[in-house]
């Protein structure tokens, strides 16, 4: 179900916003117990803003522009009054005393709050695997993951918990899982949106975007959520142009660059390279242009990310020390004891180690060889993104080098899991936007997602490219049976 669809419901006076917000409530109840999308529900704070748009519709008064519409949000995003834990034992008790910007963006423009979407701890993995409230199912293959650190979030749309979701992206936690569950996930220009209320992992690349089932709705969601925010310096001031306005126009003469390092990397599967492939061909048919460009440095990213994103996260998450608030140990005798066995108890293993990894990267004797040379590799990998798009309008790749993998797989196995990444972390470091689509599915009948790469605050025109694509190809045409 997309949006205009629920619209039509609410604009045929069978049932009140209130009511068709409900029947989202006892599918959720029905479903989440199997795939563990959800880590608590909002039901007071649904019915609330149901009853205030059934208001404005019985008095016949102007809507805002997503009136009704069932979301869902990333336990990472602060909600104020709701419990955002992280997915972390840490922060399992932790009521936020403040909206987020997106979120207070969305409920202002009319959305409903159905809860809050498991994840990753504090959004480290690529599984969902690390989650203190137990790992989340795809609804394709409840035996298998549904990506990370999002999972929740993309799960919870593919299942039909909701019309649309907001996860946070770092090095690829809304595309990667978008592309396991084989929704439509969008990563904005670093500083589209606000991060106020974002609880921090890596500052220079987290982002908030929408996880929805078709690009349009991805554009409308995206519109709700951008623009300055006073609150957040790293916010851009720029104009946020309507994202549906040019989604239909042709793309006939549109230069895609086919970036030539992600298509030969050893670690893709076939499965995975001929449907992207063949999606690149759809895309040709349908006027664009297609070219071949190199980008050197692009599989360096992974190597760079898991540098900087560590060190970042060690900063971050320093003030964790079972005092200001969070977990606190209840062996105290001492404030280094207290914090220390706060910290080993209240951090599941994941995030301890990318902490240490992290802290160790910016020690005295080593930050120049590690942390610093990271930051000049990703200077690189950015200026690798500029020379192709002096040539090429959208760049493409496949999302992920295979599709979603059973659980348990990678769970001792950090490095093979950091290579779930691959081929998404490049955007992040060069602050890119960036869209997963699904494109096809492979034998086992698990979705394969296409990435299309845009320049600094070019959304509409990677939207316009995947509406185009979505429309034609019509992969996902009903939801996984649960």
């Amino acid at each position: 179900m997309n949006f205009n669809f629920f619209r039509k419901e609410i604009n045929s006076g069978n049932a009140s916003v209130k009511e068709l917000v409900n029947e989202f409530f006892l599918k959720i109840d029905s479903i989440n117990p199997k795939i563990n999308a959800y880590t608590c529900l909002t039901k007071q704070i649904a019915n609330s803003q149901s009853e205030r748009i059934d208001n404005l519709i019985s008095k016949k008064q102007p809507l805002p522009p997503l009136a009704g519409l069932p979301i869902a949000i990333k336990d990472n995003i602060c909600t104020k009054g709701v419990v955002t834990s992280c997915s972390s034992k840490m922060l399992q008790d932790f009521v936020a005393p403040y909206e987020s910007s997106a979120s207070d963006n969305l409920w202002s423009s009319g959305a409903i709050c159905l809860g809050k979407t498991n994840l990753d701890e504090f959004a480290m993995g690529s599984s969902t695997e690390t989650s203190f409230f137990g790992t989340t199912s795809n609804p394709w293959d409840i035996n298998r993951v549904p990506g990370g650190s999002s999972g929740g979030s993309a799960a919870s749309v593919a299942a039909g918990l909701c019309l649309a979701a907001i996860g946070s992206d770092t090095g690829g936690s809304i595309r990667q899982p978008a592309s396991f569950c084989g929704v439509v996930g969008l990563k904005p220009t670093y500083g589209r949106v606000s991060r106020w209320g974002l609880v921090a992992f890596a500052s220079s690349l987290d982002q908030i975007g929408p996880i929805t089932n078709t690009v349009s709705d991805a554009a409308e969601v995206l519109y709700s959520i951008s623009g300055k925010d006073p609150l957040d310096s790293t916010c851009l001031n720029k104009p946020v142009p309507n994202y549906l306005s040019g989604l239909d126009n042709s793309i006939k003469g549109v230069k895609i660059g086919i970036i030539e390092e992600c298509f030969n990397h050893p670690g893709l599967d076939p499965e995975v390279r001929e449907s992207v492939l063949s999606g690149v061909e759809r895309l040709r048919s349908l006027g664009a242009e297609i070219f071949e460009v190199k980008c050197p440095r692009f599989n360096d990213g992974i190597a760079t990310y898991y540098v900087i994103a560590p060190c970042e996260a060690s900063a971050n998450l320093a003030r964790y020390d079972g005092v200001k608030y969070g977990y606190r140990s209840s062996e105290d005798n001492n404030l280094i004891e207290m914090t220390s066995k706060s910290r080993a108890e209240g951090f599941g293993d994941e995030v301890q180690r990318r902490i240490l990894i992290g802290t160790y990267a910016l020690s005295a004797g080593y930050s120049d060889a590690y942390y610093k040379k990271a930051q000049k590799v990703r200077t690189l990998i950015r200026r690798d993104f500029d020379s192709a798009f002096n040539k090429v309008d959208v760049l493409l790749t496949p999302t992920c080098p295979t599709t979603a993998f059973l659980k348990g797989d990678y769970v001792n196995d950090p490095l093979s899991m950091y290579l779930s990444d691959l081929l998404t972390v490049p955007v992040n470091l060069a602050g890119l936007p960036a869209i997963s689509i699904p494109c096809g599915f492979d034998k086992k009948g698990l979705p394969i997602g296409l990435q299309l790469i845009g320049n600094v605050l070019e959304e509409h025109r990677i939207l316009n490219v995947a509406n185009i694509f979505e429309k034609d190809a019509e992969v996902i045409k009903s939801h996984p049976k649960l």
